[in-house]
């Protein structure tokens, strides 16, 4: 078999020479074959975004569960933080219940003279009816006035003795406006009154009350701001301890492009699980209070004739304290990532 003729001349002739004209549409056929940048979508970009954040939570309650004693000391220490202002705040609910009852307008007593008649005295009384400053008036005469005396001192035999009946007729002016200024106004109306011996404005114990329902605020106020802010240190030493766990896992993750927001995100969810269930024990330890305290409530109450209950917290004061517990969970768990994620650093 004849074997192909080798000219090496030819070769290094044709190395100089232009090749041939490709066909039209061979060169676009070349680069659509080749490598092509990838473009990510808004869509995939914000699937990606919540599907991770799905992972984070999932994640953050595995490992809540996974240490069920160091998570549930943990979640105690929280919720008896928070259970005592919790506490403090609904006995004040239930305090201003059981006043709201009482005659919360202060009283004007009016002790009329004893000389007056009984036709100038109803005159009197509706006069003070129809002033627009005056809520309503109660005459109590002077056999009333004895008699009522008599039931509330236990002095009946010795005042029975007396020759005659030392107590005047009085009157209850309710004003219709509880305003200071107001009140002194009217007051000094009625003691300008030829029938009147004198005029006590009896306002003192509303006074006192409202002072006590500030104090009792006050102190509420000031006890839950301290005891959030000692939440918020110990959900920060929490994610601080779990972030040393995991030093080398979030140095592997920044290793390989991992931002602080990506690194951050499974402790911000462990924070808010921290929070969340601290919440929940904090509304069962306030229930358990309420229902241990009711029986003896109700039977004090039931001694002075009233029907009175106390107020267990409901489902809005459920939400609420959750709500707060959580997003003190999560400021605590921001906090311990902003100051020890940027410390971990691939050299």
């Amino acid at each position: 078999m004849k074997q192909p003729t080798r000219n090496p001349g030819a070769a290094v002739r044709n190395q100089g020479r232009t090749p041939a004209r490709q066909p039209a549409g061979a060169d676009s056929r070349v680069r659509a074959a080749g490598a092509v940048t990838a473009r990510t979508r808004t869509g995939d970009r914000l699937r990606g975004w919540t599907g991770h954040h799905r992972e984070m939570a999932a994640e953050a309650l595995r490992r809540f569960f996974a240490a069920p004693m160091a998570s549930g000391m943990t979640a105690l220490v929280i919720a008896i933080a928070l259970a005592l202002p919790a506490a403090l705040q609904l006995g004040l609910v239930n305090f201003q219940r059981a006043v709201a009852g009482w005659d919360g307008q202060p009283q004007i007593s009016v002790f009329l003279s004893k000389d007056a008649r009984e036709s100038a005295v109803t005159s009197y009384v509706d006069d003070l009816g129809e002033d627009p400053r005056v809520a309503a008036v109660t005459y109590i005469s002077p056999e009333q006035a004895l008699e009522e005396f008599q039931q509330s001192s236990g002095l009946g035999d010795a005042l029975a003795g007396l020759g005659s009946n030392p107590l005047p007729a009085v009157l209850l002016v309710r004003p219709a406006d509880g305003v200071t200024g107001e009140l002194e106004s009217l007051a000094a109306a009625l003691r300008e009154s030829a029938l009147t011996d004198a005029v006590v404005l009896d306002m003192a114990w509303v006074e006192r009350l409202a002072r006590l329902t500030e104090l009792g605020q006050r102190l509420s106020l000031g006890l839950g701001v301290l005891l959030a802010l000692g939440v918020i240190l110990v959900v920060v030493n929490t994610i601080r301890l779990h972030i040393e766990s995991r030093r080398e896992e979030i140095l592997v993750v920044k290793l390989v492009g991992g931002t602080d927001a990506f690194v951050r995100r499974p402790f911000l969810y462990s924070g808010l699980c921290y929070g969340l269930f601290g919440g929940l024990l904090a509304w069962m330890l306030v229930t358990l209070g309420v229902a241990l305290l009711s029986g003896p409530v109700a039977g004090l109450a039931s001694s002075y004739g009233s029907g009175y209950r106390l107020e267990a917290p409901g489902l809005s004061y459920l939400l609420a304290l959750t709500c707060g517990a959580a997003l003190l969970g999560l400021t605590g768990a921001w906090l311990a990532v902003a100051r020890h994620i940027r410390a971990i650093e691939p050299t």
